[in-house]
């Protein structure tokens, strides 16, 4: 994994600390070529890969990227799924059947759906799962894509839930089917490297917030630092900002002192700020 990548949250109006800026963001990035813009400079700087949401309009710079081979010769995505909104708005606009010819990829339509089919008729969670997950990663084909990320949303659903063979499934089909490594994203890293562990999930990657002020950590500042000195993983580094809450040089500067921290992702819309950022943490870490 490269040591900085570009998240995707400014480009659908995520802001932690202000629903304003938030909606200032969803207003600016509703047309597609915006978005793309920043990942242009993003990219022209040397930050290449882009850890993103599997929302539609990510298909739309997928397939931006994918008509330009050359001038995206080191682009990487991190998937990162479910995104559950755009199966609600599927199921609404095509039909169940239209859902599945949508997600799915078309070489394994039938198979899919006899996979799907059969799956649901013994209520097979782990066919069901395998499916979704194919589902994902139709419009990610023929990008490199080494890590596939399990969301927060779900992930600590599950921990909550205390369903942990899920965890087993997804890695094991992402691995197979995919060759890529699976990821977890999560707001609890204490409960999730146990769970993992539990499953036979070894050094894995898990994207946690990090930040000095506990902001989203589950379990404090004190049990993470124990983590990353303590337990095998490779760690990224999300939310070291705290949305704002930390100044930047300070922010950056406390992240990567900590032990073990392989990435970190960052939120960007222009150029300066992803220039900026790059700048800090070179400061820290030598960046490719």
């Amino acid at each position: 994994m490269d040591r900085l990548m570009l998240g995707d949250n400014q480009f659908f109006g995520i802001n932690h600390m202000s629903e304003e800026k938030a909606r200032a963001q969803a207003m600016r990035f509703q047309d597609i070529s915006v978005v793309q813009d920043v990942l242009d400079d993003a990219y022209d700087e040397r930050v290449t890969t882009f850890m993103c949401t599997t929302h539609e309009r990510i298909e739309l710079v997928a397939d931006h990227v994918r008509a330009q081979p050359e001038r995206y010769a080191d682009m990487t995505f991190l998937p990162c799924m479910p995104y559950a909104h755009k199966y609600a708005n599927a199921m609404t606009d095509e039909g169940p059947l239209g859902a599945i010819r949508k997600f799915l990829p078309d070489g394994g339509f039938l198979d899919a759906a006899r996979r799907g089919g059969s799956a649901l008729a013994r209520k097979d969670i782990e066919g069901v799962t395998t499916l979704l997950i194919d589902a994902e990663m139709k419009m990610f084909e023929g990008l490199r894509t080494p890590v596939v990320f399990l969301q927060n949303v779900v992930v600590d659903l599950l921990l909550g839930l205390g369903f942990d063979d899920a965890f087993r499934i997804f890695a094991e089909h992402v691995r197979g089917r995919y060759g890529a490594e699976p990821g977890f994203i999560t707001m609890n890293a204490p409960m999730l490297l146990d769970t993992l562990e539990s499953v036979g999930i070894e050094n894995p990657v898990v994207c946690t917030n990090l930040n000095k002020v506990g902001f989203r950590m589950s379990g404090g500042v004190q049990a993470y630092q124990s983590l990353l000195r303590d337990r095998q993983w490779r760690a990224i580094a999300m939310s070291v900002f705290a949305s704002g809450a930390i100044p930047a040089d300070e922010a950056i500067g406390w992240v990567c002192e900590q032990p073990n921290v392989e990435s970190i992702v960052f939120g960007a819309s222009s150029r300066r700020n992803i220039v900026a950022t790059r700048d800090l943490v070179s400061q820290y870490w030598q960046l490719d």
